[in-house]
Formats: structure tokens, C-alpha cells, sequence
């Protein structure tokens, strides 16, 4: 080969490589910038409170604040619990989606609220409108990413599990009766952050991750079951397909904190 033709040859390729490794690099800037901050870390701009008992919107003592950069789960306004389980909900509903965030308990958890809420705590989706939950309802009809950590030293209590208030969904081929199903997690002290993901297809196909690992898969969510109380029946319409619906922070005795939400919709 002459010379001025492998110095061609060789100026050719190394900009084909630059040129590769700046679309790549484009790529990942592009992906990287898919995500959409759900939290400012600032204030609670966008989200909206609908605690049972009360109208939506009202964010009694103050239970869903900032603290630290973290939207916090708080208690200290409260006397007795009386049921107010509450849920704090972004302002748009999702369809197909990717929402990652960071959780953990604190030590605080009042008495007075059921012993099975005892680090205990969730993400809905898919929920209905905060607007048309009654005052009186206590769950919204959605689904759960249930978040537990340990509650007794040597005995599992997997987090990232699923609950399905006024819902149905499809594991292992068929409709699942259990309201809540275990996943494959470990077991994590209440004061360690976890990383939950959720990845959701519609009304196709949910994974749950907890740090990366994907922990529990189901599939075809639908309105049916029970749990869910006081409700306007107009809206449940068992076996309705659920392929969107907003996304709620759960308030129910166990204090909690949720950092980093992101989200990113697939196709």
C-alpha cells in the first residue's frame, strides 16, 4: 500500500472510531436525559395529598413534608391514628413506565395504628385520580409496590412485594386470590436506603427490582378484589384493564422517607 494511502486509510478509521464513540456517547446522553425528576427536593410542588377521613388535598398535620432533601412520612401532629391512611400523589397518571426512588424507615410509628403497617409502607400505581377518591374511602383501587424491612431478628420479611387494593393481577398464569404476594428479596434493616424500581408495561407486564435485582414479576393488572372500602362504585368495574394511573406515596403509621423519584416512560 503507497504511503499517502495508509495515512488516508488510517485518518479514515480513526475518525469512523471518533465519530462511533460520539454517537454512543450521544446515545447515553439522550437515554440519560429520558428521566424526569418527579421530586425538586424542595418543597412538594406536583404532588397532591388525599389522607382517609379528609378531602383530597388536605395535608393533615402536615403528614407528607420535606426533610433533608426527602419527602418525609410524619406523625408528630398526630393524637390517635384513626385510620388516616394516606397517600401522596404526583399530579399526572402514567402508562408504560420506569420509576426508580430511594426508601427508608425512621423509628417513628404511632401505637395507635395497625400493627401490621409496623415498617410497612408502599408505592401505589396505577391508582385512580386522587380527585375521585371519596373522603370516606380508605384505599385507593390501585396496585402496590409493598416496602417492608425486618421486624423480628432471624425470621424473613422480604420488601418489594405486591398488594392489590380493589385490583387483580395475573402471577404464574393466573389470577392470584392473595392481596399481597412475597417477593424474592432479602430481608433489610428499617434504617438502610433501598433502591425499589418499578417497570411497567400497560396493562401487560410489571417487574418489581429491589437494588437492581428484579424480584417479582406479574402481569395483566385489573380492577377486581377487595380490600378497597367506600368507594364510588362507579368506578370498579371488575376485570377492567388497568393500563394507567397515577403514582402514590404511602402514609399508614410507619414513618418513612423517599428520596431520588425519577421516572421515565417506555414505549
Amino acid at each position: 500500500m503507497p504511503i499517502l494511502a495508509f495515512i488516508l486509510y488510517f485518518l479514515t478509521l480513526g475518525f469512523s472510531i471518533f465519530e462511533s464513540a460520539r454517537q454512543s456517547s450521544a446515545q447515553v446522553q439522550t437515554e440519560a436525559s429520558d428521566w424526569q425528576v418527579l421530586f425538586n427536593g424542595k418543597d412538594l410542588k406536583g404532588w397532591i395529598p388525599k389522607i382517609h377521613h379528609h378531602e383530597v388535598g388536605d395535608n393533615y398535620a402536615e403528614t407528607f413534608r420535606v426533610q433533608d432533601g426527602a419527602i418525609a412520612v410524619n406523625y408528630e401532629g398526630y393524637g390517635k391514628f384513626e385510620d388516616r391512611f394516606g397517600h401522596l400523589f404526583y399530579e399526572k397518571p402514567f402508562s408504560s413506565f420506569h420509576l426508580f426512588w430511594e426508601y427508608r424507615f425512621t423509628e417513628q410509628f404511632v401505637p395507635t395504628a395497625p400493627s401490621y403497617t409496623y415498617r410497612n409502607s408502599g408505592v401505589m400505581f396505577h391508582s385512580q385520580a386522587p380527585e375521585s377518591i371519596l373522603k370516606e374511602q380508605d384505599w385507593p383501587i390501585s396496585v402496590e409496590y409493598q416496602m417492608l424491612a425486618r421486624e423480628k431478628e432471624g425470621e424473613p420479611r422480604p420488601t418489594g412485594n405486591m398488594c392489590s387494593p380493589g385490583t387483580d393481577i395475573f402471577y404464574q398464569g393466573k389470577i392470584d386470590p392473595r392481596h399481597c404476594i412475597n417477593s424474592a428479596s432479602p430481608t433489610f434493616a428499617w434504617d438502610e436506603w433501598v433502591k425499589a424500581e418499578l417497570i411497567v408495561y400497560g396493562d401487560s407486564i410489571v417487574h418489581h427490582l429491589v437494588n437492581g435485582d428484579t424480584v417479582l414479576t406479574y402481569s395483566y393488572p385489573q380492577i377486581g378484589g377487595g380490600v378497597a372500602n367506600r368507594y364510588n362504585p362507579a368506578l370498579k368495574v371488575d376485570g377492567t384493564p388497568l393500563r394507567s394511573g397515577y403514582i402514590g406515596l404511602q402514609s399508614e403509621g410507619q414513618g418513612v422517607l423517599f428520596r431520588n423519584l425519577k421516572i421515565r416512560e417506555l414505549e
